[in-house]
């Protein structure tokens, strides 16, 4: 990367002094309820310049089929979760290697962006970075307004709030939803009423809606209904298109919705076509849907009725939460391998899928699609997270990250590789990239017999008067490599492109002029692997993949990015930083923005990437007490070539003294059992001095002593934290109690009388909570507004020494759910209340807190943060109340 060119942006010191947003929050993705929406608008959400998907809907084609059973007319819309939760997404991507990174777009002609929730919001936008990855792969991609069952919390009057209506006809809500697509750039709505109360009234009034939606939105832009909500509106799921629900998609000679996604039971998908032509729109504007949710390709479907054998396919195909692949993965690996056998089938090849296994992969189905059509076409195989990233073969991050706007357009084909032999084995891989964090790998024995053909994409790519091919790799063996270019003119004709045969170290490149080719396009890239030696152990790793102009390969590097500023900054404990940029976008064509930051020592750690013009520096540790930090935004151009750099200053605050903090991991012991100190101080302390009464050792400078009292009484605690810049005391009187019958403590709230502000249902009501049971979904769920509530009768008077929480997570939910901040509080009469107990920021699935001893009867739990995120909905699967009978 270049480092000439700087240009110094203002510091967060000056974006405060010039009255800019002194929050640099991280930005989240959008959800709302209908009220909120209303009041929504762009200029007035600070995150909505994070949220806008930056790359424009690409075009793409068919081709020729490599399944001779698969078929062109037939569509396939995903109705995916790509992530975790509604609320708590980031914008732009994260620091976890482990993400949903869907990466078999080919397959897919719409997605939803599945989410919404009675306790987050009903009303939910792509994020980002998932409209970016579609766009790139030419996928239309969908927000979803979801009113739930009135059982998972649903409101109708969330219904009735959508539909309400202006004098002047005019529908408000339906206003904001294009207004939503039009701003974030993605491309629609599916509408998915299932919440019970309705009226014929009402049902008129949703059509109307619907109407009105699309007759103002953009052609662009699709609806798609959700076969929930019939004409008296009723939630009764027909799994069809009939006289109960085809007000929704047609009404006489005006169109309702672009596309309907039948319910699952569906019985007589003819009947549902037939009826589509009666109204004269396409049977494959109806998705018959199939939920593989639990089960993902050990779910059982009646293929047949959808795809007769030897017959046109009856309808469209609708997959709700293909996102199974992730959630039920181990890990990355095993979430790319249930991946390709969802969508390939068993053989793992789509050309391949006819076999004896029900489930064939949708390959089988329908043909796959490119967008690999138009100059230049670079690939680093990269997946949109890693391990560790590289530019240019140079490793600049060490630790994982995704991101899912710098997924490249991966294989068309994964995977077809032939051989008269046993073919190389083709893969993705994370432990090695020479641009982003995977390469692809191709191992296995290489020998004459073994020769492997391994075709990857499908392309129109017109080959211009001065065109040139690069293949990028790593090996320590000779290559063995060909690239083979088919060109449709004449039809498959094919030329292979030899790579020099020798051993070389490290990254190497070697590039093709493909000037004796010019006028032809080529339909499919493969590489072709063979020697004349048998090689045991071959192994190659493929770190970039490119065909462009001589005229794109020459053109002169980006500029420095101007009106770089911080726009706002955020400092936790004088050591943590974080800022959010924003910068003018370059009139040139970019590939994607890198930011950079620069150590005390001179090196830079690559931050992140995006093609927006903004962007979120995530949370950064001070490096050694610095007083100053430099961040670079570099503009990279579609040949992967870096600009120059543009910089902002960061200026730290005064470096502080600790805050002393701690708890101990029990107040209630026998006499010689050990109790463990632990510091919670905040991060600078350098030096501790524990002080504890009666204890042995009595004083400690250990950062987490174990100690242990000889004799019975009650004892204090004193920590003083320090470091250069000062000291902190904290004393916790009465803390630890030593008695000889100490080994009675048990759960005082088992079984007891319990009660709560609400519950989600019948079957999450707060006894759950004090059951004794984690599993089979024994929980306390509530919703609605916070903070929510739990008291528990103890039956008399008791002595408490702690509490255990075991939170969403312990119940097998997403870590997400879990209970940020809570508080204890314990009363003698259930009417006033002491305090005994707050926490703030807890992420763990169960969480241990030891108190000083109190007596009391009463015990009452407060949920002040329900989730990590925005979710209101209290989880709680058990609440252990410790102490003596």
């Amino acid at each position: 990367m270049k480092k000439i060119g700087v240009s110094l942006a203002v510091s967060f010191a000056a974006c405060a002094a010039l009255g800019l947003s002194a929050s640099a929050a991280q930005p989240h993705s959008s959800y709302w309820y209908p009220e909120q929406l209303l009041k929504w608008s762009p200029g007035a959400d600070p995150d909505a310049k994070f949220n806008r998907g930056s790359i424009p809907l690409q075009e793409r084609f068919t081709g020729d089929k490599v399944n001779a059973n698969a078929s062109k007319d037939p569509k396939i819309v995903a109705l995916s979760a790509l992530n975790a939760g509604t609320s708590g997404v980031p914008s732009q991507g994260s620091d976890k290697f482990a993400a949903n990174t869907f990466g078999y777009w080919q397959y897919v002609d719409k997605l939803v962006y599945w989410g919404g929730s009675a306790g987050e919001g009903i009303i939910v936008p792509p994020s980002a970075d998932a409209i970016d990855a579609a766009h790139k792969n030419g996928v239309p991609i969908m927000g979803t307004v979801f009113f739930p069952p009135s059982v998972y919390g649903g409101k109708y009057d969330w219904v009735k709030q959508t539909l309400q209506q202006k004098p002047d006809g005019s529908f408000p809500v339906a206003d904001k939803l294009i207004e939503v697509a039009k701003t974030y750039g993605f491309d629609g709505w599916f509408i998915n009423q299932e919440t019970e109360g309705g009226t014929p009234a009402d049902a008129q009034k949703m059509k109307e809606f619907l109407k009105y939606l699309e007759a103002r939105k953009s052609p662009s832009m699709q609806i798609m209904w959700y076969d929930s909500m019939t004409k008296d509106g009723a939630i009764s799921w027909q799994n069809a298109l009939n006289d109960k629900n085809e007000m929704f998609l047609q009404d006489k000679q005006q169109k309702v919705s672009d596309s309907m996604f039948l319910n699952f039971w569906w019985r007589d998908l003819a009947g549902s076509a037939a009826k589509a032509k009666s109204l004269g729109r396409s049977p494959y504007e109806l998705f018959a849907g199939i939920d593989v949710e639990a089960k993902g390709y050990d779910t059982g479907i009646q293929w047949d009725m959808l795809f007769p054998q030897g017959k046109p396919a009856a309808t469209s195909l609708g997959i709700y939460r293909p996102d199974w692949a992730f959630n039920s993965a181990e890990n990355m690996k095993d979430f790319f391998a249930r991946e390709n056998k969802f969508w390939v089938g068993q053989n793992g090849d789509p050309s391949r899928t006819d076999t004896n296994q029900a489930w064939k992969g949708m390959a089988h189905y329908v043909a796959e699609q490119s967008p690999v059509n138009r100059l230049p076409f670079v690939t680093h195989f990269n997946t949109g997270s890693g391990q560790q990233y590289y530019v240019d073969g140079k490793l600049v991050r060490d630790k994982g990250w995704n991101n899912r706007s710098l997924q490249d357009i991966l294989p068309t084909w994964r995977w077809m590789a032939e051989s008269k032999g046993t073919a190389l084995k083709p893969s993705l891989d994370w432990s090695d990239a020479y641009y982003g964090g995977s390469s692809l790998k191709v191992e296995g024995t290489l020998s004459p017999v073994n020769a492997t053909t391994l075709k990857l994409y499908r392309t129109d790519l017109a080959i211009e008067p001065a065109t040139k091919l690069s293949v990028t790799y790593k090996t320590s063996q000779k290559p063995g490599m060909k690239v083979a270019l088919t060109f449709a003119d004449p039809k498959d004709e094919v030329v292979y492109l030899d790579v020099k045969d020798k051993v070389q170290p490290g990254w190497t490149t070697e590039t093709f002029n493909l000037t004796p080719y010019k006028g032809k396009r080529i339909s499919s890239i493969s590489l072709v692997f063979d020697s004349k030696e048998t090689i045991p152990a071959y192994a190659i790793n493929i770190g970039k993949l490119s065909v462009s102009s001589v005229k794109q390969e020459q053109s002169s590097s980006l500029p420095a990015v101007k009106d770089l500023k911080v726009t706002g900054s955020d400092f936790r404990d004088g050591i943590y930083g974080d800022a959010r940029l924003e910068w003018t976008a370059l009139d040139q064509e970019v590939k994607q923005y890198e930011i950079y930051r620069v150590l005390p020592d001179g090196k830079e750690e690559f931050l992140g990437a995006t093609p927006n013009n903004v962007y979120y520096v995530p949370e950064m540790k001070r490096s050694n007490k610095e007083d100053t930090t430099v961040l670079k935004v570099v503009a990279v151009n579609g040949q992967y070539r870096a600009g120059q750099a543009a910089a902002a200053a960061i200026k730290w605050p005064a470096y502080p003294k600790p805050a002393a903090r701690f708890k101990t991991d029990k107040t209630l012991v026998a006499p010689g059992e050990q109790v463990t100190l632990i510091d919670q101080s905040t991060e600078v302390t350098e030096e501790w001095l524990w002080t504890i009464d009666g204890a042995s050792p009595s004083t400690s400078t250990d950062k987490q002593p174990v100690v242990t009292f000889a004799e019975e009484g009650v004892y204090s605690v004193t920590l003083t934290a320090k470091n250069s810049a000062g000291q902190d005391s904290v004393t916790k009187q009465a803390l630890i109690t030593v008695r000889k019958d100490a080994g009675a403590a048990v759960n005082l709230a088992l079984g007891k009388t319990a009660k709560a502000d609400n519950a989600c249902g019948p079957a999450e009501g707060a006894a759950n909570a004090v059951d004794g049971k984690v599993t089979g979904n024994s929980k306390w769920c509530a919703l609605g507004n916070l903070p929510h509530w739990l008291t528990v009768d103890l039956g008399a008077e008791k002595t408490i020494s702690g509490f255990v929480l075991k939170h969403a997570e312990a119940g097998g939910e997403w870590a997400g759910f879990n209970t940020s901040d809570y508080t204890v509080q314990v009363s003698a009469d259930g009417v006033t209340w002491t305090d005994v107990l707050e926490v703030k920021g807890n992420r763990a699935g169960e969480t241990n807190d030891a108190v000083a001893l109190v007596k009391a009867r009463y015990v009452k739990l407060n949920i002040v943060k329900a989730s990590q995120g925005g979710d209101t909905a209290a989880r709680i699967y058990e609440f252990e109340v410790r102490g003596l009978q």
